[in-house]
């Protein structure tokens, strides 16, 4: 099993220190004068990242949204980081409508082939497939992206990753994937689960086999943080510590630390490893840090892998 990285495939166990959620690079018409499209801040968030003890990084930013492809690989190797990037397809709105007429019919070649070719005419691999669900409920778009994916893992085993809308709807994403679609529950990554801190869902979906991501600490528009200790605690007491991740998900200029005024990708290891690891001890942390990405973003690619 390994790992595709943007410099090539790498043996699982070569991950390291992973933030499992973030944007390098993003561009919205929802987050207008917010985009993440300046590639030497990307190179110095990156940089800031690696100095607090990162080791790799996965970007979420899916098909149309500004991904960066070809700044991947140069920012990967000058930082000194591995660097997982994304197929996929967001919600509806962050699309325009001709984006969305072109692409839809298409959207398991389009996310097959980013994986084994490449992305656009970059030759930059995509390591993994992220969609997105509703708000509680899939709505038509959500169900037709998601079956894309599910079609699209079974070609080639890559995980898929997951927006939740406000964190919901994520036991409609698992009935979808995993009943309906026969995805394995561990290629499934359940995305945003700290903005809707309801600790028995959690516990439900953990027993389903996926793996839950708590990312976006301290996003100006979430009350996360307060939230994110007591779920975390229910889900290690419940026996399900191999199966948490964490990421930074910075989606905005002003959310970066190097240029902006939030706390960016070194939060995640400079404010909240350490009160992780008073509260939780260092052997979770790091399952939640190392081992646990390099079981979540594994598949059966095949080639070489890279050393």
């Amino acid at each position: 099993m390994k790992v595709r990285t943007v410099l090539g495939d790498l043996a699982a166990g070569e991950l390291g220190v992973t933030d499992s959620h973030d944007h390098l690079f993003f561009r919205s018409a929802l987050l207008p004068g917010q985009e993440l499209d300046d590639a030497e801040a990307a190179l110095q968030e990156a940089k800031d990242f690696v100095a607090a003890g990162g080791r790799t990084i996965v970007q979420w930013t899916p098909y149309g949204l500004g991904r960066g492809a070809e700044w991947l690989p140069k920012i990967a190797a000058a930082a000194g980081v591995h660097v997982v990037a994304a197929t996929g397809f967001h919600r509806a709105e962050h699309y325009p409508a001709e984006v969305l007429e072109a692409t839809r019919p298409k959207l398991a070649e389009v996310f097959v082939r980013e994986l084994t070719e490449g992305i656009g005419d970059t030759g930059v691999k995509a390591g993994m497939i992220k969609v997105a669900g509703g708000f509680h409920v899939l709505d038509q778009h959500a169900r037709h992206t998601l079956s894309a994916a599910a079609e699209a893992h079974h070609a080639t085993g890559a995980p898929i990753g997951i927006h939740h809308e406000l964190g919901s709807g994520a036991d409609a994403v698992l009935a979808l994937l995993v009943d309906e679609r026969g995805v394995p529950p561990t290629s499934v990554i359940l995305g945003h689960l700290n903005r809707f801190p309801d600790h028995e869902l959690h516990l439900e979906l953990a027993a389903r086999g996926a793996f839950l991501a708590f990312d976006g600490p301290s996003r100006g528009n979430n009350a996360t943080d307060p939230h994110l200790f007591e779920c975390l605690a229910a889900l290690v007491d419940g026996g399900y510590a191999g199966q948490l991740l964490l990421g930074g998900d910075t989606t905005t200029a002003r959310a970066r630390a190097a240029t902006g005024e939030g706390p960016g990708m070194p939060y995640l290891l400079t404010g909240l490893r350490p009160r992780l690891i008073r509260r939780f001890g260092q052997e979770v942390v790091d399952r939640l840090f190392v081992e646990n990405p390099a079981s979540a973003f594994a598949a059966p690619w095949g080639g070489t892998v890279r050393s």
